[in-house]
């Protein structure tokens, strides 16, 4: 490749690492000579040479989440940038299978993890002894103050946003519908609302329903929050959301005439339900450009130090699932006791 170029070997090495600058004639030279030849670079050798694999572990706790994908396709992207390669791990909402995901990670010789931890409680050790061989970032959920460095959203800030809209709207007896356990997600959510939601009713912060972030345990909230008679249920991701406006219909209540719904993340499905979901945006494309700028610190050689937690301000997406053009809030109010009587509708929709 050097004699077809007419170009050193050195000069064609660092053409090809990209290590130095060479002039732009002699680049030419070199990658029309690799065209010409068919070369492609032995990646196994040259990690062994330089101890880095150019790769990425990412462990997530449930890739069925919608809200998962779109976060991969933005850490792929921003990761790539960088020249490096992401191996993604799903645990299955499991600690135990969490940590065998990180070890053979490890076992693979990646140079970094990003990881969405299971539970802020029960994911602590595997990520703690993870964190202590390689850089590692936590993303969307934490583990704990000191274990990592982390980019999450403020979970607190979305909520109140949601809590305020309401308010706005003449919302008075909210409900609210989350999931159970100890991920960092769930319970600042729930936490939020709890502290919150006093401004809109004393009472209300005893209406809450656990289960977990799924549309079926949005449906079966639906049956167990009637006994609140709430005029809006406030869920904690738009999963739950989206099962709760698919049984609100059947029983033929109005959304958002006689209740409202409100999710949290903003997947894609929120826009094309029908109503479509209000919700809190987290700024994915934020998220992963700031876990791999973190990456990108530790694995240029930056010293261990205190981890840094990176919190990023969300968005309130205002949809039909909370707004109504005809009937005012106090229409909306005095018409949901009779919606949670009324018997389903003929021809359910699922």
């Amino acid at each position: 490749m050097a004699r077809l170029s007419g170009c050193s070997v050195a000069t064609v090495s660092r053409v090809l690492a990209g290590s130095r600058p060479v002039g732009a004639e002699t680049a030419r030279r070199v990658r029309a000579a690799v065209d010409s030849l068919g070369y492609r670079p032995n990646h196994v050798a040259r990690a062994l040479r330089s101890r880095s694999t150019g790769t990425i572990g990412l462990v997530l706790p449930q890739i069925t989440n919608p809200f998962y994908p779109t976060l991969v396709r933005e850490l792929t992207r921003a990761l790539h940038t960088h020249d490096r390669a992401v191996i993604l791990a799903d645990c299955d909402d499991d600690p135990m299978t969490e940590a065998a995901r990180i070890d053979a990670l490890l076992a693979r010789q990646v140079d970094a993890l990003l990881v969405v931890p299971v539970d802020e409680k029960r994911s602590v050790a595997a990520v703690t002894a993870a964190a202590a061989r390689v850089p590692l970032v936590l993303l969307d959920r934490g583990c704990g103050p000191g274990v990592a460095d982390s980019v999450v959203v403020d979970n607190a800030a979305g909520i109140q946003l949601v809590l305020d809209h309401l308010a706005a709207a003449g919302r008075r007896r909210p409900c609210f519908v989350g999931a159970a356990g100890t991920a960092s997600a769930a319970v600042e959510r729930r936490a939020a609302y709890e502290s919150g939601v006093g401004a809109l009713d004393p009472r209300a912060p005893g209406r809450v329903e656990l289960g977990e972030f799924s549309v079926e345990w949005g449906r079966a909230a639906v049956d167990r929050v009637r006994a609140h008679r709430p005029d809006a249920i406030v869920c904690a991701n738009d999963l739950i959301a989206i099962g709760a406006l698919q049984r609100l219909r059947q029983l033929g209540v109005d959304v958002p005439g006689e209740i409202a719904v409100t999710g949290f993340d903003d997947i894609p499905m929120a826009s094309l339900t029908d109503p479509g979901v209000t919700t809190v945006r987290q700024p994915v494309a934020e998220l992963a450009a700031e876990a791999a700028r973190l990456l990108d610190r530790r694995l240029a050689g930056e010293k261990a130090g205190p981890s840094r937690t990176v919190r990023l301000g969300p968005e309130l997406i205002v949809r039909g699932s909370s707004t109504t053009d005809c009937t005012g809030p106090a229409d909306a109010a005095s018409g949901a006791d009779a919606a949670w009587d009324r018997k389903p509708a003929k021809n359910p929709v699922s």
